[in-house]
């Protein structure tokens, strides 16, 4: 565990197929983990961490104090009560707008200083996905479901590797509030259990993000344990600091292999990971691990050369929405409203909200993330602040009789939008929307296209050249100062958009939460921070100059 005072974790989560299913849940702060993708977060999704500056902040933006749902459901049962209200001042917490507003300047440091992110090296992303050379993993715990003497199932850890010793009294309680979160996301769909003889197993993850910034990652697997008769899933969790969804469902596909011959077989291969350092992008590492009746096997494990993609599915949002639907939900997360996504399986959920939190690249979702949302927080939506939240359909009925805010509710499962604000048509610019349909129609419709990373690359593009064409002049707009620090010139960079509808879509980005964050990384240095977007810029002006030229 992190070193540093006793903070609760806030949840988070995402998840995508493994060889079946999965699903997804985290709640991020004032600072996101990815795109999501940043997560991304989450992470959170992920969504990256963002340090940031509360003067600078407050003059940009000032927001309200919301008020937090409540989330103990009537008629449950003193456990899960207990739960639901832990996860509750969680939630609570991580809703807070902190150093966002005017006039509070007396508030408490604990009330008022937004969490701070790891700091990466110059011109990287700070957030989740930290650099190579790290461990794997620090944790893997098993949760089992536990019969209570009221009758229904309890999900608790049974198994831990390795067993902290030594912590410092602030270390212990933080480990202990991280163990007590991870149950409730391991099974967020409920308690309704019973013993069953067969269940696909599927794979997702979590985020727990701690008021100090740092983040934690959980990679399960749910899976139904080998033997005969009536059994109950248990889930494989990995905690880890390092964000690559797509390596670790590789490292839990040979967790559930070994778990088909003995939980014995575990340990040695899940010692041996702990020992390896993570990988850098594009890098290969090679395990070492003996099998039973096998012998020795090598397992590489490869991290994606993208980070930034590391944690997307784009086609899994392509598959159930139109093209158009998906501009009106980017248009709405840009803008930073509330969104609500409907389906029954936890693997859509998942990876579609994971999604769409990436096609906001190279800016991150910096309010409540909860891609699979825990029945007993069903509540959130009647939150005042943004919110992007997955549940599933069966809560739809209670979903809209809640007493809550405007917020656009999309159905997964049909492809369509049961409520909507009305002017989601109009928020884009309509010459930048007709290219970016072109764009996705071309992609959503190519046969020659076949891996998911080709289609993540090219739809990740057409989202990219938007916001190159968009805000990709506001580096022109900062005025650097003798300290080396810089002051961003809002009216000037919204006057200099030649096009109405983009000036107009302007005043409102430079509003958001996001926009803020990215700004104030980029008033800090000189030195770019989103390498991968500052590439597409200077690629961009030199097309623009050489037709000019021609």
């Amino acid at each position: 565990m992190l070193p540093g005072p006793p903070c609760p974790f806030l949840p988070v989560s995402r998840t995508s197929p493994s060889p079946a299913p999965a699903l997804l849940g985290r709640v991020s702060r004032a600072r996101p983990v990815p795109g999501v993708a940043r997560s991304p977060l989450l992470l959170l999704l992920s969504a990256p961490c963002r340090p940031s500056s509360p003067g600078k902040a407050k003059a940009r933006r000032a927001e309200a104090e919301p008020s937090a749902p409540g989330c103990a459901v009537p008629g449950r049962g003193r456990t899960e009560t207990t739960m639901a209200s832990s996860i509750g001042n969680f939630l609570r917490r991580s809703l807070r707008r902190a150093g966002r507003r005017e006039g509070k300047d007396g508030a408490s440091a604990a009330d008022n200083t937004p969490p701070q992110a790891p700091q990466g090296k110059q011109g990287e992303r700070s957030s989740v996905f930290y650099s190579a050379g790290q461990f794997f993993f620090e944790y893997l715990v098993v949760v089992s479901l536990k019969k209570m003497p009221d009758g229904h199932y309890e999900p608790k850890i049974t198994y831990q590797f390795p067993k902290r010793e030594n912590l410092l009294k602030g270390q212990k309680e933080e480990e202990e509030r991280l163990l007590k979160a991870i149950p409730l996301f391991c099974f967020p769909d409920g308690n309704n259990w019973a013993p069953i003889t067969e269940f696909t197993s599927e794979t997702f993850s979590f985020v727990l993000t701690n008021v100090d910034g740092s983040r934690k990652i959980g990679y399960c697997r749910r899976l139904l344990p080998s033997g005969r008769g009536v059994r109950l899933p248990e889930v494989f969790c990995i905690i880890s600091c390092l964000g690559c969804f797509g390596l670790f469902s590789k490292i839990l596909d040979e967790v559930e292999k070994r778990r088909q011959i003995s939980m014995a077989v575990i340990y040695p291969f899940m010692q041996g990971l702990r020992e390896s350092p993570f990988p850098a992008p594009g890098k290969t590492v090679t395990i070492k691990s003996f099998i039973p009746e096998s012998g020795t096997e090598l397992i590489e494990l490869t991290r994606p050369v993208d980070a930034h993609l590391e944690h997307v599915e784009f086609q899994a949002l392509l598959q159930r929405l139109s093209p158009h639907l998906i501009l009106h939900i980017f248009a709405s997360a840009m803008l930073e409203r509330r969104l609500i996504f409907l389906a029954e399986e936890l693997s859509v959920l998942s990876q579609c909200i994971h999604a769409v939190a990436a096609l906001l690249y190279p800016f991150t979702w910096a309010h409540t993330y909860i891609p699979v949302l825990p029945e007993c927080l069903l509540d959130t939506v009647c939150c005042p602040t943004p919110f992007m939240v997955g549940i599933q359909m069966r809560h739809l009925q209670r979903v809209l009789e809640q007493p809550m805010e405007e917020a656009l509710i999309v159905d997964l499962c049909e492809g369509k939008i049961i409520r909507a604000v009305g002017d989601e048509e109009e928020i884009l610019p309509g010459k930048l929307q007709n290219e970016m349909l072109t764009s996705l129609n071309r992609h959503n419709n190519n046969n020659n296209v076949h891996t998911s990373e080709q289609v993540n690359a090219l739809v990740s593009e057409t989202f990219v050249q938007f916001f190159v064409r968009l805000v990709g002049h506001y580096g022109s707009h900062i005025k650097w100062g003798r300290s080396g620090s810089g002051s961003f010139q809002e009216r000037n960079f919204c006057k200099a958009m030649a096009s109405k509808s983009c000036r107009r879509l302007l005043k409102k980005f430079v509003k958001t939460n996001m926009f803020s964050l990215f700004i104030e990384e980029a008033e800090k240095s000189r030195i770019p921070q989103e390498a991968y977007f500052q590439k597409k810029i200077i690629e961009y002006h030199e097309q623009k100059k050489h037709r000019k030229d021609s």
